[in-house]
């Protein structure tokens, strides 16, 4: 179980700010940041750019602070018996952050959620989804200087699926070669850019088949289609079994509840 003993999201700091890591009082500290980090580390000092986070355990006795004008992160002192804070394979010591965004918006998540009666159940879940999206940015470093650029356009991918997606235009969008892009894109996530819209098409395309009573042509268009031909032989090739059989499946298992 996650305990949270105090949290800060959007935190701002004057250029001066430096933080004793050991002021926890034997209690964990994670920090994700929105500006350059001054580290310490005894007598060695590094500065990282924005969009790291680390996770201090209880005995570390590092030091950070600004660097710049200002400082601003988000943090949380808390105390864990869970396995992915436990067992977390990078400790005391910054890492890169691939989806800033996402792990900010937890943050808030977090920051609303703890404040609530009988908030561990949804609190431990935030902490599971934040610690497996913070792992992900764990000796990626040398994937390209193209990661954040990478993860916005993944998410774009993935809440836009029924846009006419080609990797020249998203190439463009990050003014690399079509070739680099899927280089990047596969090193960075596993998975080509355009298997990631065709999945994500089809599982808006399995919604429609479920939820509505629209047309398979109708449905091909708005997963973003521009034959239903295309669009069932992909189907078929993903689900094992044509929209129609698709639809018939769900409407009967809907009848059993």
């Amino acid at each position: 179980m996650d305990t949270i003993h105090m949290i800060g999201y959007d935190a701002q700091h004057p250029a001066d700010f430096v933080y004793d890591v050991s002021q926890n009082h034997g209690h964990y500290l994670l920090i994700l940041t929105h500006t350059p980090l001054r580290f310490f580390n005894g007598d060695a000092e590094r500065v990282y750019p924005a969009h790291h986070a680390a996770l201090f355990t209880p005995s570390a006795q590092n030091r950070y602070g600004a660097w710049g004008d200002s400082y601003a992160n988000d943090w949380i002192i808390f105390s864990s018996d869970e396995a992915y804070v436990t067992q977390f394979p990078l400790q005391n010591q910054p890492f890169p952050v691939l989806d800033p965004d996402y792990c900010h918006n937890l943050f808030q998540l977090l920051t609303w959620e703890h404040m609530q009666e009988d908030y561990e159940t949804v609190v431990s879940q935030l902490m599971s989804l934040l610690f497996r999206k913070l792992s992900a940015g764990i000796d990626q470093s040398g994937v390209s200087d193209y990661r954040l650029e990478l993860a916005a356009l993944r998410r774009h991918i993935l809440n836009q699926p029924r846009r006419h997606w080609n990797v020249e235009d998203m190439a463009a969008q990050l003014h690399i070669s079509a070739g680099y892009l899927q280089l990047l894109y596969k090193r960075q996530f596993g998975v080509s850019c355009m298997d990631d819209v065709i999945v994500s098409r089809i599982r808006l395309a399995r919604d429609y088949l479920a939820h509505t009573n629209l047309r398979v042509l109708e449905i091909a268009a708005l997963c973003g289609y521009n034959s239903a031909e295309h669009f069932s032989r992909q189907f078929h090739k993903i689900c094992g079994m044509s929209p129609g059989q698709y639809r018939k499946n769900a409407m009967q298992a809907d009848g059993q509840h």
